[in-house]
């Protein structure tokens, strides 16, 4: 009887996690210093289009922020059918990214840009003289089943955020990246996050948010260390996703081991501070499971709500940010 009452516990609470898990990934925000010179780069050079540009200011965004006395700019930028938000804070401006900061450190994070030709995209952004992270771009080989031919590119915007290239052969990625060819730049397939340890790391993204764990990928070897310039460099990646939008890559250094802890005293307005933006079915609920687990930093002064959205932003195990929106339609 004892343990028949425990099951059905277990399975209220799994049908009361479903009521308020995601969506669907809308994509990801990304902290500048300079707002003019961010949107040049990325409409240039990785033929990104401006499709909005908004100031936010007063109580509602203090609050959600966490910043007191904010004025930001906000411009989202589209490449196929993905997004970004790029956010300056007018009023303040953070931190800069450290000059020591390293693929391996905690607080890393890349939105993973799918290319049609890698040599083709290499050459445009040499022409630019953009910041290299990988030696060049790398082919993973067949000693890594999940990843086998892949080819990928680390690399840096102006403000020395770390993203990725990324190319899928045939068999590999999703499908919709094998027919578009007409351009070299086609969307976002996912971000990536630097994690300590994948099973905490799980419980977050996927018992509590609901994402699909996808698979799972050790990669190691020569090609992996210089793309992500970490010499031995060996990965636990897994990836995971929602019914619509880019996935979550989760990146557990096994070798060297985890970099620099997610800097505790992180602001929104700090440059490495990223938020992945997730939209949920019911945030009242996720944000008292979160509550109650009793684990999570929220930077959002509890859940706020205007016009006809419903947000919080909470901190993930490792401290990334994650921006949880319910449209109440």
């Amino acid at each position: 009887m004892k343990k028949y009452f425990l099951s059905i516990i277990g399975l209220l609470f799994f049908v009361s996690s479903l009521d308020a898990q995601v969506k669907r990934v809308e994509g990801v925000s990304i902290i500048v210093s300079n707002m003019d010179r961010s949107v040049k780069f990325y409409s240039e050079v990785l033929q990104f289009k401006k499709i909005s540009d908004v100031e936010k200011q007063g109580a509602y965004w203090e609050s959600l922020f966490g910043v007191f006395g904010l004025h930001i700019r906000e411009v989202r930028m589209q490449l196929g059918d993905e997004t970004i938000d790029l956010i300056d804070y007018l009023t303040s401006g953070g931190r800069t990214i450290p000059e020591d900061f390293k693929s391996n450190d905690l607080a890393f994070q890349h939105i993973a840009i799918v290319v049609s030709d890698m040599d083709s995209a290499y050459k445009l952004l040499r022409s630019f003289g953009v910041t290299q992270v990988s030696t060049d771009p790398q082919t993973l080989p067949a000693s890594i089943p999940a990843a086998a031919g892949i080819k990928a590119f680390y690399f840096q915007d102006p403000d020395r955020h770390n993203l990725e290239l990324i190319y899928f052969p045939q068999g590999k990625g999703q499908e919709r990246w094998q027919y578009t060819k007409d351009r070299i730049f086609l969307g976002i397939d996912h971000t990536a996050i630097g994690v300590s340890s994948t099973p905490q790391s799980h419980q977050f993204y996927s018992d509590l948010l609901g994402l699909d764990r996808k698979g799972d990928s050790w990669n190691k070897g020569m090609e992996q260390a210089h793309l992500n310039n970490i010499e031995g460099a060996s990965l636990h990646i897994t990836g995971y996703r929602s019914d619509d939008g880019p996935g979550v890559e989760f990146l557990e250094y096994l070798f060297p081991g985890p970099g620099k802890k997610f800097p505790a005293d992180t602001r929104s307005d700090d440059l490495w501070n990223w938020l992945t933006k997730v939209h949920v079915k019911n945030a009242k609920k996720l944000y008292q499971q979160l509550k109650r687990n009793g684990h999570f930093n929220f930077v959002s002064k509890g859940q706020l709500q205007i016009k006809d959205e419903t947000a919080f932003i909470v901190r993930d195990p490792d401290g990334h940010a994650v921006y949880v929106v319910e449209d109440n339609e």
